[in-house]
């Protein structure tokens, strides 16, 4: 708790910039959901035949993957792309179901007398559903609209893999960097943010259902809420919050360029690199990090970034789909020929180094039995429980190639899971042997042994940046000072420094570009 605490009074602008990004999300996500689910509910009500399938898309949407949808928006015209638009959109499809469940169930359950009493009365359809139906069917209509906003608020921590930032930026880079005290935060403030709204929402709900005496106790309480919100979002502009914000997003001079990096720690510090290095140079940059999945491939292709650090085996075998090669300057200068002819994208020389798959177990188990190579461990791992990332249970060069040139016969299935939870279930004894990257710092800073390829399986994974090849004069000078610039070696000590000693992406790029002027 008293980690918690120092790492909450040192980092409190930055959770106030999350959040307030987290509360703009929500609110507008869940006011896009009502403008639509409200009408939508209502025409339900008046036309039956079209409840089937409007309920049914609504349905659907909530049963699709949240990170599946923000990817399947991406590339959409219009409404697609990364950032808050694509992560408003997602969450408001997502809100819908309730909305317009509730609005058709609150005004469909009111006594037929009443409305015919309405109707006898004289008064039109629209006066029946203005003075009658929806002053009686609010309860449950405000329901509907309370479990969209805990919804909302729930899965838009999923938002930051697209780019729209949010309190899932903390519990990403918490679980990418193992640091507990950045999950807590971010999940603590989430979950109180989830409870504030609902408490809100759920006193206007009794309000409605037990009459005036109570409403002045709901207005207060709503006034309290919006204060709150109020509160963050002012203090958030602070000059403090106001650098935490810059440290994401810095704008200089000159021609802009969309900076982007994959949602892990190399990937960060590689892309903030050439982001300072362009800066020194008086280009613009804008930085779009911590992007999940295929995100930063897509949303190079859909032009929403300009540059993002990728790998030549990554780029060859599940981008360009050929089976794996050994030879590093083959699969550069094939990935860099393919890039060019097929996608219109530039590929960089070669950075200096190579972040292959690391095939890891834990270090005290390695001296036990003696492990060196992958091959030793074959005779002794049939009871051991194996996990993997998705990534590489599902590639050419992942789990099936490699299971297959080894020889292993696991006898429990693999755990597919979050590739940075792997290295957390290893170090505590649930997995017995994962694949990491051999350049992440946790590998030291958790005792973890890697076995070596002996078989020599595995393709090179050469470190590059790929570009729009419209920017590739803008990017140039960058890329050919950066050419073999970074050996294994720093490139390891500067993960350390990220995810075991919790510094920040930009202050250890930064050192690394003040020593290569």
């Amino acid at each position: 708790m008293t980690d918690l605490l120092r790492f909450l009074a040192g980092n409190w602008h930055e959770l106030l910039v999350l959040t307030r990004e987290h509360i703009v999300i929500v609110l507008a996500a869940t006011g896009l959901a009502v403008l639509i689910g409200l009408p939508l509910g209502i025409l339900l009500t008046r036309v039956k035949s079209l409840q089937t399938p409007i309920l049914g898309f609504a349905n659907i949407m909530q049963t699709v993957p949240s990170l599946a949808l923000f990817g399947l928006l991406i590339p959409i015209p219009f409404i697609g792309g990364i950032g808050a638009k694509t992560a408003i959109i997602a969450l408001a499809l997502y809100a819908l179901l309730p909305i317009i469940r509730n609005t058709v169930t609150g005004i469909l359950g009111i006594d037929p007398k009443v409305r015919e009493a309405a109707t006898a009365m004289g008064m039109t359809d629209g006066q029946v559903l203005r003075m009658v139906e929806l002053p009686l069917a609010a309860p449950v209509i405000l329901t509907g609209i309370r479990v969209a906003v805990v919804i909302c608020i729930g899965v838009a921590t999923v938002a930051a893999a697209v780019g729209a930032g949010g309190l899932g930026t903390y519990i990403f880079r918490g679980l990418r960097q193992n640091d507990n005290n950045l999950l807590l935060a971010g999940a603590i403030a989430s979950a109180l943010l989830a409870l504030l709204c609902d408490f809100a929402l759920g006193r206007i709900e009794k309000s409605y259902k037990i009459g005036e005496p109570r409403a002045n106790n709901s207005k207060l309480v709503i006034g309290a809420a919006a204060a709150v919100f109020a509160t963050i979002i002012l203090l958030s502009y602070l000059p403090g919050a106001q650098q935490a914000a810059n440290s994401a997003n810095v704008l200089a001079g000159g021609e802009k360029i969309v900076v982007g990096s994959k949602d892990f720690t190399e990937s960060v510090i590689l892309a903030e690199i050439l982001s300072q290095m362009l800066e020194k140079q008086g280009v613009e940059v804008d930085r779009n990090f911590e992007l999940g999945g295929n995100i930063p491939h897509d949303s190079l292709l859909s032009k929403q970034i300009d540059v993002y650090p990728e790998y030549t085996g990554t780029a060859y075998t599940a981008i360009l789909k050929h089976a794996p090669l050994t030879d590093p300057k083959a699969v550069y200068d094939k990935t860099k020929s393919e890039y060019a002819a097929k996608l219109g994208l530039t590929v960089s020389p070669p950075l200096g180094f190579a972040n292959d798959f690391a095939i890891l177990v834990r270090g005290d188990i390695a001296r036990q039995n003696n492990l060196k190579t992958i091959s030793d461990a074959v005779p002794v791992s049939r009871n051991w429980q194996a996990g993997f990332g998705q990534d590489f249970m599902s590639r050419a060069d992942g789990y099936r190639g490699f299971v297959r040139a080894y020889g292993f016969a696991f006898a429990k299935q693999p755990r597919e899971m979050d590739l940075s939870l792997t290295y957390r279930a290893l170090q505590s004894g649930e997995l017995d042997i994962i694949a990491g990257n051999s350049t992440d710092g946790l590998i030291k800073q958790l005792e973890l042994f890697q076995l070596a390829d002996d078989r020599h399986f595995f393709p090179p994974y050469q470190a590059v940046f790929i570009a729009r090849s419209e920017k590739g004069e803008a990017l140039k000078a960058a890329f050919d000072k950066l050419a073999n610039a970074i050996s294994t070696d720093d490139m390891r000590q500067m993960n350390l420094e990220v995810d075991a000693n919790k510094r920040t992406p930009r202050s250890v790029a930064a050192e690394w570009v003040a020593a290569h002027p």
